[in-house]
């Protein structure tokens, strides 16, 4: 265990453990839209900047710097609460719609944006490039179906050449992960559409009561585990009602 001490207050974590984990564990909220527990340490977006301020004095990220012993940590320094507050403006000329960045912002004291918006912009735009969809997919999901295309104000996500996606299962987890909704998905009848990435993705059957629930692409999972086959061979609802006739049936047995 390492014992930091942020904001005056004593913290113990284990040795490593992210200073983000160990500034929660105080009751600190930090702003952060880069983040996420199943993937690696990124620091893309630079909300969640601290000071350091002993045994040396650093402006880090804190969702990827990990603990030390003796760390005395400030995470409303005048530095660190000034870079917050920058990012936010940039994000807010982006993204002046976004609910999330808008509330991120009203958190940090900042009203307004002193940046305009790019030439290039989108009054409506929501993503952030935070990363977490296109990183998703690659590291956890396999399919590297999306990633970052061009550079500066031109930077966003999407799929090669801006065409419907061959390597995309359409699971979601891009939507699932997205940090301000930018990533809808919907179901049409047998369709599965992913606008974003001009993506539709055929869904399968429920052989027991026709709704259409699984991505076709996604079948093979059942064969490469298959002590999960029920969960692709019917969909949650019919599993649902099977399972509780399994316990109803169970139950009378031994009564």
């Amino acid at each position: 265990m390492a014992t930091l001490t942020i904001n005056g207050t004593s913290v113990s974590i284990p040795q490593g453990a992210l200073l983000l984990r160990a500034v929660e564990e105080a009751g600190i909220t930090l702003p952060t839209l880069c983040h996420h527990d199943a993937l690696a340490p990124y620091g893309a977006c630079r909300l969640c900047l601290v000071m350091i301020i002993a045994p040396y004095r650093a402006l880090v990220a804190s969702c990827t710097y990990p603990v030390e012993e003796g760390l005395v940590v400030q995470t409303h320094a005048p530095e660190a609460v000034q870079a917050r507050r920058l990012t936010l403006e940039a994000l807010m000329s982006r993204c002046p719609r976004s609910d999330v960045i808008s509330k991120m912002a009203e958190r940090e004291g900042v009203t307004a944006s002193r940046f305009g918006m790019p030439s290039s912009g989108n009054a409506d735009e929501l993503c952030v490039l935070c990363g977490l969809c296109v990183r998703v997919c690659r590291d956890l999901i396999g399919a590297a179906a999306i990633e970052f295309i061009g550079r500066g104000s031109e930077r966003r996500v999407g799929a090669p050449f801006n065409m419907h996606s061959d390597a995309c299962i359409g699971c979601g987890a891009c939507a699932e992960v997205c940090p301000t909704g930018a990533i809808r998905m919907e179901d049409r009848g047998n369709q599965r559409i992913l606008q974003a990435w001009n993506t539709c993705i055929t869904l399968s059957a429920c052989p027991e009561c026709g709704r259409f629930f699984a991505p076709e692409p996604t079948r093979f999972l059942k064969d490469m585990f298959p002590e999960i086959k029920a969960c692709w061979n019917v969909c949650p609802e019919c599993r649902r009602q099977k399972t509780s006739r399994q316990w109803l049936n169970a139950g009378q047995k031994t009564d």
